[in-house]
């Protein structure tokens, strides 16, 4: 789904760019090689995460599944996801967008190693889509924070919290 039309854009319309606290979710795409996929956004032409905010109606999992799809091509299923994390530090979640927008987004982090599709960018969210075993630049920081998280979680096997 595109932002116009979405239930934030509708609240947006409402109370301009105030500070919105949105659930969302963000997803860890391993390939079989373990190469992280990544999205080079429209917004700023930096490397990201699939990720989105929720839409009414919906779950995280519902959430990561739907942002993974629209961005990047790929399909998972609710029992490949696999969560690990949660994220909400307002020193890092609470941004101002481009167009002047304030979010504080709380995010259900999510990582999948089985997905069917070919990776292919939807021309407006993502502009690319690869997988990378090195980190490329420029890159969003969120990328390196939910990746720590990630490796917390595999080696203590307690869901994180950030």
């Amino acid at each position: 789904m595109s932002f116009e039309g979405s239930y934030l854009w509708r609240l947006r319309q409402k109370i301009g760019s105030d500070l919105v606290l949105v659930p969302a979710a963000q997803v860890l795409a391993f390939d079989s090689a373990g190469r992280l996929l990544l999205i080079k956004r429209g917004d700023t032409r930096r490397w990201g995460l699939p990720a989105g905010g929720a839409e009414p109606g919906a779950t995280f999992e519902l959430t990561a599944i739907r942002e993974l799809e629209e961005e990047t091509g790929l399909r998972a299923e609710p029992g490949d996801l696999e969560a690990f994390a949660c994220v909400s530090d307002p020193d890092m979640y609470d941004v101002t967008l481009l167009n002047g927008d304030r979010v504080h987004s709380f995010g259900m982090c999510f990582a999948v190693h089985r997905w069917s599709g070919t990776p292919r960018p939807d021309g407006d969210e993502s502009l690319e889509v690869e997988f990378f075993a090195d980190l490329p630049e420029p890159r969003h920081e969120h990328i390196d924070t939910t990746l720590a998280l990630w490796r917390a979680y595999r080696e203590t096997g307690r869901f994180q919290t950030g």
